[in-house]
C-alpha cells in the first residue's frame, strides 16, 4: 500500500429513530441561544415542529430556502438573521436548506445544526454553492461544515418515492467521484463501497414500500457515508457538469445527478480501474455504468436531460462553461468528448 494523507472532518453525528427529539440537546451542546430554523416552503410544518421543540431558543423560521441557493435568497435570510439576533441555524431538509445554512455560515460565521430529510449528503461536506445570474459558484470552506448532524430515519418516511430515489443517486455520485479523486485514500474507498452498497440495496425497497423503516435507515446511513466521501475529496467532471447544468438552466439538482452519473462513469472508469473494481463489488456487477442506469430505472429517476426540458442548443453553452474552469478528473475530456457525454445524457437510452 502506498502512502497517503487522510484528514478527518470534525463532525458530530446523532443517528437513530426518534433522534429529532435530541435537537434541543444538540443546540445546547453548540451553545446556541437564539436559533433561526431554515426550511423550504413545503416543509414549513416540520420547521414549526422543530421550533416547538426548541422553545425559547427558537428565534424564528425562514421558510424560503431554494434549490441552488440563489444569492438573493441568502440576502433575505441574512436580513432575518440580523433582525432576530440569531447566533445559529438549524437547517431542516435536503440540499437546498442545508446549502442555505452553509451560505449563512460563510457570511456570518453562524454554527449550523443539520437535520437532513433526504439522501443528498450535503450535510457531511464543507462544500458551499451560490447561484447568481445563471451561474453557480462553488467552494470549500471548513466554516460551512455543519457542527452537528441529526439523522432521524423517521423524517424520511414521507419523502416521495421518486425523490428518495433521485436523492439517493445523488449521494451515490458523491462516492463514485471520491473513488477516483486525486486525494482519495483507502479509508474513503471503504466508506464509498459501503455507502454505495447500502443505497443500491435500500433504494428499490424504499421506492416499493416507502414505509419500510429498516430500508429508510440503511439508505440514510449510505447517504451519510457517501456524503462524507465527497466532503473529504476533490470533485470531478460529474459534479462540474451538474453544477453548470443546474446553475445555468435551473435544473432540479438530484434528477440532474441521476441522469448524468452513468454517462460520466462510463467515460471515467476506463481510466480508473481501482475505482471500477470497488464499484463492481458494491453493485455486484461487471458493468458499473449499466448497473447505475438500471438502478435509476428501478427507482423511477428520469433518464434524459431532454425530459427535464433542456434545449439541445443549450448543450454547447454548458460545454463551454465546463471547459472554461474544469475540475480535476482522471480523464480530462476534449471538447468533442464532452459534447458526446452531454449528447448521450440529453438523449437518454433511446
Amino acid at each position: 500500500m502506498s502512502g497517503f494523507v487522510h484528514e478527518a472532518l470534525p463532525m458530530r453525528v446523532v443517528f437513530g429513530t426518534g433522534s429529532l427529539g435530541r435537537v434541543v440537546e444538540e443546540v445546547e451542546h453548540l451553545a446556541m441561544a437564539r436559533v433561526l430554523v431554515l426550511v423550504t416552503p413545503e416543509q414549513r410544518g416540520l420547521a414549526e415542529q422543530v421550533a416547538g421543540l426548541l422553545g425559547d431558543r427558537a428565534a424564528g423560521i425562514f421558510d424560503q430556502a431554494r434549490m441552488h441557493v440563489p444569492v438573493a435568497t441568502v440576502d433575505k435570510a441574512a436580513e432575518v438573521v440580523d433582525a432576530v439576533g440569531a447566533d445559529g441555524c438549524v437547517a431542516v431538509g435536503g440540499g437546498s436548506t442545508i446549502g442555505l445554512g452553509k451560505a449563512l455560515a460563510l457570511r456570518h460565521g453562524l454554527p449550523v445544526l443539520a437535520v437532513p430529510t433526504t439522501y443528498a449528503g450535503s450535510e457531511m461536506t464543507p462544500i458551499w454553492g451560490l447561484t447568481e445570474d445563471g451561474r453557480k459558484q462553488t467552494g470549500r470552506d471548513r466554516r460551512v461544515l455543519p457542527r452537528s448532524v441529526v439523522y432521524d430515519p423517521e423524517l424520511t418516511l414521507t419523502l416521495p418515492p421518486v425523490v428518495s430515489g433521485t436523492s439517493g443517486l445523488n449521494a451515490i455520485a458523491h462516492a463514485v467521484e471520491a473513488l477516483y479523486a486525486p486525494d482519495g485514500t483507502p479509508i474513503i474507498a471503504a466508506m464509498a463501497e459501503q455507502g454505495v452498497r447500502d443505497l443500491a440495496a435500500a433504494l428499490p425497497v424504499v421506492v416499493a414500500d416507502p414505509t419500510d423503516a429498516d430500508a429508510r435507515a440503511r439508505a440514510l446511513q449510505g447517504a451519510w457515508l457517501c456524503g462524507a466521501c465527497l466532503g473529504a475529496t476533490t470533485m470531478g467532471l460529474h459534479h462540474k457538469l451538474c453544477h453548470v447544468l443546474g446553475g445555468m438552466l435551473d435544473l432540479p439538482h438530484a434528477e440532474t445527478h441521476a441522469i448524468v452519473l452513468p454517462h460520466v462513469a462510463a467515460y471515467n472508469l476506463t481510466a480508473a480501474p481501482e475505482a471500477d473494481a470497488v464499484l463492481r463489488r458494491a453493485l455486484d456487477t461487471s458493468d458499473v455504468p449499466g448497473a447505475l442506469s438500471e438502478l435509476g430505472a428501478r427507482v423511477g429517476a428520469p433518464d434524459a436531460l431532454v425530459a427535464l426540458g433542456v434545449d439541445h442548443a443549450d448543450l454547447a453553452r454548458v460545454a463551454d462553461e465546463v471547459l472554461a474552469a474544469p475540475y480535476s478528473n482522471p480523464r480530462p475530456p476534449t471538447r468533442a468528448e464532452l459534447g458526446a457525454i452531454l449528447e448521450a445524457a440529453w438523449r437518454g437510452p433511446r
